[in-house]
């Protein structure tokens, strides 16, 4: 995953971000996000459907204009696998940056929790055959639940989105 933490390793505020990531749910399971690629959070909004765009993966929902910055947008629930669902007040759009040049993405989630600390010692490998994709790079362990940790970045590579790139 390259995010800030990996650009800017001897900076003094990845150190403070290490370790932190910020938690959602889809489908009463709860994911994480390393706290340093989210740029922020959004409630639900008016979606533009991408027009004759036969090529995009079922997932990506369009995008959204976001203080005049067009954001592709994807459903987390259909990108798992997972049945639709309306969305409601708790569906938020969690901005991300994925790879560290500034081109966002928005995951829409059912909605989002909080941000926790995992310590690398509390983070196991998916176990073998559970990898989804590759984009579920391990399970953290916290006090209350197990944390399913995706690595943002082959969240959209060509092996784990269906060769969806953002330009």
């Amino acid at each position: 995953m390259e995010c800030a933490l990996e650009k800017g390793a001897d900076d003094p505020k990845n150190d403070a971000l290490k370790g932190r990531y910020l938690t959602f749910t889809v489908l009463g399971e709860t994911y994480g996000i390393e706290i340093s690629c989210v740029k922020q959070i959004i409630g639900i909004q008016n979606i533009t459907e991408m027009p004759e765009m036969p090529e995009m993966p079922f997932y990506m929902k369009g995008v959204v204009n976001l203080r005049g910055k067009i954001i592709p947008v994807i459903d987390m629930r259909l990108r798992f696998g997972k049945p639709a669902k309306e969305y409601d007040d708790r569906t938020c759009i969690i901005i991300v940056d994925a790879d560290g040049t500034g081109r966002s993405f928005g995951l829409i989630t059912d909605s989002v929790s909080e941000v926790s600390s995992i310590g690398s010692e509390d983070i196991e490998p998916p176990p073998v055959g559970v990898a989804a994709q590759g984009y579920i790079r391990g399970i953290g362990k916290t006090a209350s639940k197990a944390v399913f940790l995706i690595d943002c970045a082959r969240l959209l590579s060509e092996d784990g989105a269906g060769g969806l790139e953002l330009r």
